[in-house]
């Protein structure tokens, strides 16, 4: 099996032995959580996650990191939040390349246009053609706010 063939799970494993090897403990960490997260998901709904799943997962997974910061920082725990913002790039080294805010304000556009959306009402449309898109290479809540700036 060649690496471009590799499976996302498969290639997370093998960063993980990578990561033990290199006493890495910060990332063998986080690659752990990441692995008991797809685990517990397949566990939990009987299925192998194929790689768009475990993409939204690590998502997901970014998603609640950067909640977990805005609340430390919020309760003056920046022992914590540090942590966390740690872990971010590690997530997001498997997932595709972030788009740039230019690109995202062009994609808005276009699913604006293409759903025929005319005002905050066509939320849900604009959304249903832009999440597949930016799913896993841009903050949704972010975009989120981008569309409603452009809808209001």
């Amino acid at each position: 099996m060649s690496d471009s063939t590799l499976t996302l799970s498969l290639r997370i494993r093998e960063d993980m032995k990578t990561a033990m090897k290199a006493r890495e403990k910060v990332k063998l960490g986080v690659i752990r959580l990441i692995l008991a997260a797809i685990k517990q998901k397949e566990v939990d709904e009987r299925i192998e996650l194929n790689d768009q799943q475990v993409l939204q997962l690590l998502d997901k997974m970014v998603k609640q990191r950067r909640d977990s910061i805005e609340a430390f920082d919020k309760a003056g725990r920046d022992d914590l939040s540090t942590i966390e913002q740690n872990e971010i790039p590690i997530i997001q080294n498997y997932l595709p390349q972030q788009l740039t805010n230019d690109e995202i304000d062009q994609l808005i556009d276009q699913a604006i246009a293409k759903s025929g959306a005319q005002g905050m009402k066509d939320m849900g449309k604009v959304m249903g053609i832009i999440r597949p898109q930016l799913q896993g290479r841009a903050d949704m809540g972010a975009a989120s706010g981008k569309i409603k700036a452009k809808l209001a």
